[in-house]
């Protein structure tokens, strides 16, 4: 993690405010915060120093089974927040979260805020909408794996998790997060190669046909 010094703290303060969702002057506590790809932005475990607002990039969440298992839960656009359940309960962070492009986010610093975001009505109120449009998200997702074919669905996560048009995910990840078998998974990215809209290179998968792709995935 790298902090940026002004004159880019100023310019990405100002391109992103955020000043809305708070009633006190929020500006002079915040950093701002750049991950490279497969950074961790937070680790299983840790006690989060910053809740961080996400402003470019993407990233992933993980948790860690009983079993040692690891599973991709999902993938985090901007905007959102993250570490805000633990400023709530203050607890460990129970779940990773790792980047998977570049990232940059707005860091406000937990221990020198706390006080002043728990008594924030404006906030609260906003944090509230945010984590239940937050559960609304992974209910809409149960509900696809049920309801759509993988093909479909396959598109739109390839959408969801590409980084200058690259697929790279760990197939065995993705197909916990589908909830389907490995080769299932195989027969559609073949299928997908077979019509030109992907093409298998040596660790990744390259999109060749955007406008096809989405096409799929807007079934979902």
């Amino acid at each position: 993690m790298q902090f940026l010094i002004e004159p880019m703290r100023s310019s990405y303060i100002e391109k992103y405010p955020i000043q809305s969702i708070f009633s006190f002057p929020i500006t002079p506590y915040i950093q701002v915060c750049q991950f490279e790809r497969g950074e961790f932005i937070f680790k299983e475990g840790s006690y989060p120093d910053y809740m961080f607002y996400l402003i470019e990039g993407k990233a992933k969440l993980y948790v860690t089974q009983k079993n040692g298992k690891v599973s991709l839960l999902n993938f985090l656009h901007a905007p959102t927040f993250m570490g805000e359940i633990e400023l709530l309960n203050e607890e460990r962070y129970s779940r990773g979260i790792q980047t998977a492009t570049q990232v940059i986010c707005l860091a406000i610093p937990i221990h020198t805020c706390k006080d002043k975001l728990l008594k924030d009505a404006t906030f609260l109120k906003y944090l509230c909408i945010f984590l239940s449009k937050k559960q609304t998200m992974f209910t809409s997702r149960y509900a696809e794996n049920q309801a759509f074919p993988l093909i479909n669905r396959l598109a739109a996560f390839i959408l969801l998790s590409a980084d200058h048009d690259l697929y790279k995910e760990k197939h065995t990840e993705v197909c916990e997060y589908l909830g389907v078998s490995y080769r299932h998974l195989l027969h559609v990215l073949a299928q997908l190669c077979d019509a030109n809209i992907i093409e298998k290179q040596s660790r990744c998968y390259k999109i060749r046909d955007k406008a096809r792709l989405a096409e799929l995935a807007k079934e979902v």
